[in-house]
């Protein structure tokens, strides 16, 4: 399970850039505009051997006419309360401004670790300069430069040290996630599963507050519902919902064994939604497509079918999953979305004997052997299920690296059309023999 690290601060900061370097991919735009890093801002990393996702809450901030101060100060509180760290940026070419001195008194009253970052002290001079920020009062105070990467080894050093690994729930029982963007029917579909008003449901856009483990036994059905429930103080509603939504859903995913994303059947798959999808099957969780508000659209315009191709398209290359559409207001089949969510979890668990694997192994290359690269040949000669928690196998070759995705994916169709791995995502990995 990995810990959410937030990067917080005044625009143009270089928040977007130090991203990057943790990420270690060039994912946020990165420009001279205020406000201009528009991209769904997180991602995972891993660090000394820690795991953890990391937010550039600038992504988040729309640039409206006077709240734009305000929404980054909303964002820190949100930053206070969800983030395992809170890494603070500031800039030591502006020196210490009125907002970075408001931040910090707010993020002094964190009970979370707050690393001061200063950036862009890229050489001697500015090095002296930055001294200044040690009056800022953390004890925590990193120089650095994230353009060239500078001094970002020891910050992530000490964001690796703070990282603790949280003990899931010990069950034996799925634990089901039920993410999506707001507004998208979560509350309204618990409701209508557990059958009492769990949570209050309202229009406003994000009244739902922590994660909340629900034991589900109905219908000989027995699981864990991990609902991001509950209800929000309004005032934070309003400006940073899509950063909150995000860092609820990214604890939600950690914790389950499957998601069921629910998405608006008036409105398809929007970015977000991939967002969403994308951050479950990297953490290698079982997926479920649940269309929510299937009665409100027209079937005369979009029948199911059509809907579910265009569905599959969209999330390919990952489409081997299970898509249900679904009125949770209407109760319209959410046993059925259930199932689904169940026989995903199945799939997940399911263990293949090495023999058979072989024997499959076998079959697959007498049909379509590895192809040559540069003119030589890898050859794979077995294959076995590795011990992990989600379906992985390695298969044992000569020359690996001359193994390419192409044929990966191939292996990993042909694992697929002979046993049942829907809603999964599956690891392939070429080890030397």
């Amino acid at each position: 399970m990995s810990s959410i690290v937030a990067i917080v601060g005044r625009p143009n900061v270089g928040k977007s850039t130090l991203y990057n370097r943790l990420i270690g991919e060039r994912q946020a735009i990165i420009d001279d505009v205020s406000g201009v890093t528009r991209d769904r801002q997180y991602g995972q990393t891993e660090w000394n051997g820690k795991l953890f996702t990391v937010i550039d809450t600038g992504g988040f901030v729309k640039n409206s006419d006077d709240v734009f101060e305000e929404a980054i100060r909303s964002q820190v509180h949100l930053a206070m309360d969800e983030a395992a760290i809170i890494v603070f940026m500031v800039d030591a070419t502006t020196g210490i401004t009125d907002l970075d001195e408001q931040l910090a008194n707010l993020l002094r009253r964190s009970k979370k670790p707050v690393l001061l970052a200063v950036n862009k002290v890229d050489n001697f001079e500015r090095q002296v300069e930055a001294n200044e920020f040690w009056s800022l009062g953390f004890e925590e105070t990193y120089f650095l430069s994230s353009i060239n990467g500078s001094g970002s080894g020891e910050l992530l050093d000490a964001v690796a040290e703070r990282i603790t690994e949280a003990k899931p729930i010990n069950t034996e029982l799925p634990k089901f996630a039920i993410v999506g963007q707001p507004n998208v029917g979560k509350s309204s579909f618990v409701n209508a599963l557990v059958g009492e008003e769990r949570n209050i449901v309202t229009d406003i856009a994000g009244t739902t507050r922590d994660a909340i483990h629900t034991r589900y036994r109905k219908f000989d059905k027995d699981f864990y519902l991990i609902d991001t429930a509950g209800i929000r103080k309004k005032s934070k509603v309003h400006e940073n919902l899509e950063f909150y939504s995000v860092m609820r859903a990214i604890k939600a995913i950690e914790e389950a064994d499957v998601c069921l994303l629910l998405i608006d059947a008036t409105l398809g798959v929007e970015a977000q939604d991939m967002s969403i999808l994308r951050v479950a099957q990297r953490r290698n969780k079982g997926i479920v497509l649940l269309v929510n508000k299937w009665d409100l659209v027209e079937k005369e315009t979009n029948t199911a079918k059509e809907m579910e191709e265009a569905l599959r398209q969209r999330i390919a290359p990952f489409n081997d999953v299970p898509i249900i559409f679904m009125s949770a207001l209407n109760k319209q089949r959410i046993l059925k979305a259930i199932e689904a969510g169940i026989q995903v979890f199945e799939n997940r668990n399911q263990r293949i004997a090495t023999s058979k694997l072989n024997d499959l192994l076998e079959e697959a290359i007498a049909k379509y052997p590895p192809p040559s690269h540069k003119g030589r040949f890898a050859k794979i000669k077995y294959v076995t299920q590795l011990p992990t928690y989600y379906p992985a196998f390695a298969f044992f070759c000569s020359n690996p690296k001359y193994i390419k995705d192409a044929y990966k994916q191939y292996l990993e169709n042909f694992l697929r059309k002979k046993f049942n791995f829907t809603g999964v995502p599956i690891g392939i990995f070429f080890r030397k023999k």
